[in-house]
């Protein structure tokens, strides 16, 4: 074989490849990060910062590290995100429409660590409003000892809320014990025999005190905080 076959050949084969669905496809990745710190990005496959992309449907990796953020990815027909207290790696098809803006956010803190990029082919479009937030999370647990605490996200426990809406993971790790929570507005409570955990979204009202106790044994397992 002469070196102009060699050539012809080798071109061909450049060509076979970067024309195969599996080539397109790996141009079309990117990957999404959030946390462990306060840092979130949206990168291509080789790392770079996704600022400007061409319309079309992409695979994201979406690589959530931390149960105190979440990743939410939203714009022109997209509207997906995982869960504040949700850590590991999950993947999704996207498509993204000719001159729109879309913007990804940590939701319970959209100030700080957010981005945006725009897709040509098209008018660019105003950029889009960030997501609505999410409620913030608290984590309540009773059992499997003689204890009961609500805590926040990070730990810390619930003394004083600011009024609002909250998401609560309720954690019942007793089949002797509760969780009742109560005050105005609230009136919610584990099964005593339950084990397991259960999430509930309720609403504090500013000024007002919130209690919650193990029933069976409401002298011993309880706790208090205001909304202010």
């Amino acid at each position: 074989m002469n070196r102009h076959s060699r050539r012809l050949l080798f071109a061909v084969a450049i060509l076979a490849v970067l024309a195969s669905p599996t080539a397109a496809f790996a141009q079309s990745k990117l990957v999404g990060t959030v946390g462990p710190g306060f840092t979130i990005s949206l990168r291509t496959a080789s790392g770079g910062a996704v600022q400007d992309l061409a319309p079309g449907t992409y695979e994201i990796e979406v690589r959530d590290l931390s149960e105190d953020h979440n990743f939410h990815l939203g714009g022109p027909g997209v509207d997906m995100s995982t869960t504040v207290g949700f850590i590991g790696t999950v993947t999704w098809t996207v498509s993204f429409q000719a001159g729109g803006r879309y913007a990804f956010v940590c939701d319970p803190h959209a100030t700080s660590m957010r981005g945006s990029f725009q897709t040509t082919g098209g008018a660019p479009s105003p950029p889009p409003p960030a997501p609505a937030p999410k409620p913030p999370t608290l984590t309540a647990t009773v059992g499997p000892g003689f204890t009961i605490s609500l805590r926040t996200s990070r730990g810390a426990r619930v003394n004083r809320l600011k009024a609002g809406r909250y998401r609560i993971v309720v954690r019942d790790r007793s089949a002797v014990h509760n969780f009742h929570l109560s005050g105005l507005g609230v009136n919610k409570r584990t099964g005593v025999r339950f084990r397991g955990t259960v999430t509930w979204t309720v609403t504090f009202r500013k000024g007002k005190v919130y209690r919650f106790v193990c029933d069976p044994h409401a002298r011993q397992l309880r706790g208090s905080f205001r909304a202010s």
